[in-house]
């Protein structure tokens, strides 16, 4: 549900008692001792799989000789990355039910209300003039402030905030005295402003780059038209493409030289996909990012390990995979993967940050967003691939894939600023 009105300013904060604040009191803070037994449980649960994998991950990066061994090593430690955003949240939410307080701060015109473990967590300041109707509120029993049981309430714009758990009208009279000894004024009573009431809460996931929500308009969209054939960045992308083409037809690349190049593009894909996640999520990347390199991660481990046993290493041979080969493909592909990676950056700048593409965006969409591009690209080189190892003859197929996988490339390019601008 999207809030409206007047929001708070949110963010991370250290709680310390000499901070010179005004007022400052540390607020009951109700315990649900069942609740937070499950909470355990269900840590237990999802630890346990957490232990078995990272010892798994030790002993294969302790001991790995080849290729295979060096993928396993990476899938397991990708999956545990991917798994463990799970158990940590749990333990989180069980540390700050079992040790979590709420401190009201009251410094010049600003309330300050902090949420979190002694020290550390999370702070929402209110401006005094803008409180109103501050009053104890009795939660129903079904609501979802029913575990605060008795608390203090106030409206801030459009919305009533909460804070306490089991407070009385004479914890009501203190703080409210606090506040206004602290900040020289008094929470006002009745209506808001218009002005309070207008604009919409941004969610957490889709902040951009602003410090202050409040300097978030609605109306900003993508800037620009659409972008064509001739926009530069669609220019940089095709004449990087022609990089591998030109590499098959002059310099003997063969089909495993450009399959390799394709799965190192789309690691950079996932790269410049982790630089839009931490740009549209804030602190919330601490948990998204992670999130996200650990299922793309194991993707693309054992999708290397796939090509490199049909297209490089040949299905007949049994071998793990020589490491000192593959280090030397790579190193022989550079200068083509640096193209591809300014390609990309060079998209990232000009359309993602200079047309304000992530106005539109968020980490819930950005997950699950180069797998369809990366998927349909790499059927295509595939197919084409099979196709060249049954004719034989691989540079004419090869120029045929090559170019399928820049139409290809193009048509994603310009799909995805459309559907932005859209948005």
């Amino acid at each position: 549900m999207i809030k409206k009105g007047l929001s708070p300013r949110i963010r991370p904060a250290l709680d310390r008692p000499g901070d010179g604040s005004d007022y400052r009191r540390v607020l009951p803070f109700k315990r649900a001792w069942e609740v937070i037994a499950i909470l355990a449980v269900f840590d237990l649960i999802f630890l346990v799989p957490a232990i078995h994998t990272f010892q798994q991950a030790v002993s294969e990066w302790s001991k790995f000789d080849d290729l295979f061994d060096l993928v396993a090593a990476l899938f397991l430690s990708a999956w545990l990355l991917g798994w463990s955003i799970a158990p940590i949240l749990l333990t989180t939410v069980v540390a700050l039910m079992m040790f979590g307080r709420e401190v009201i701060k009251v410094h010049n015109d600003q309330v300050v209300i902090f949420f979190g473990l002694p020290g550390i967590g999370v702070a929402a300041s209110y401006r005094v003039s803008s409180m109103r109707n501050m009053r104890i509120e009795h939660p129903q029993k079904k609501s979802g402030k029913s575990w605060r049981g008795d608390h203090v309430a106030f409206d801030y714009g459009a919305n009533p905030m909460a804070v306490g758990s089991e407070l009385d009208h004479h914890d009501l009279a203190d703080i409210l005295n606090g506040i206004r000894s602290g900040s020289g004024q008094s929470v006002r009573r009745g209506d808001a402003t218009p002005e309070e009431l207008s604009g919409e809460w941004q969610q957490p996931d889709t902040l951009a780059l602003q410090d202050d929500p409040q300097d978030l308009p609605n109306s900003h969209q993508p800037d620009g038209e659409p972008l064509s054939l001739t926009s530069p960045s669609t220019l940089v992308l095709i004449l990087v493409n022609l990089v591998p083409l030109a590499g098959a037809a002059f310099l003997g690349w063969d089909l495993g030289n450009v399959m390799v190049l394709y799965w190192a593009e789309s690691a950079v894909i996932g790269f410049f996909n982790v630089c839009k996640i931490i740009v549209i999520s804030r602190w919330f990347a601490l948990l998204a990012v992670p999130f996200f390199i650990g299922h793309f991660g194991g993707f693309m481990a054992v999708h290397f390990l796939f090509i490199y046993g049909l297209f490089i290493q040949g299905p007949q041979d049994t071998s793990g995979g020589d490491l000192t080969e593959v280090a030397q493909m790579f190193i022989h592909l550079w200068p083509a993967l640096a193209l591809l990676f300014v390609s990309h950056a060079f998209s990232f700048v000009r359309n993602f940050l200079g047309r304000r593409e992530y106005r539109n965006r968020s980490a819930k969409n950005l997950m699950s967003e180069p797998y369809g591009r990366i998927i349909f690209m790499h059927l295509v080189v595939i197919l084409g691939g099979g196709l060249t190892l049954v004719l034989g003859e691989s540079t004419p197929v090869l120029m045929v894939v090559i170019a399928l996988k820049i139409w290809i490339d193009v048509k994603a390019h310009l799909k995805q600023r459309v559907k932005n601008i859209s948005n």
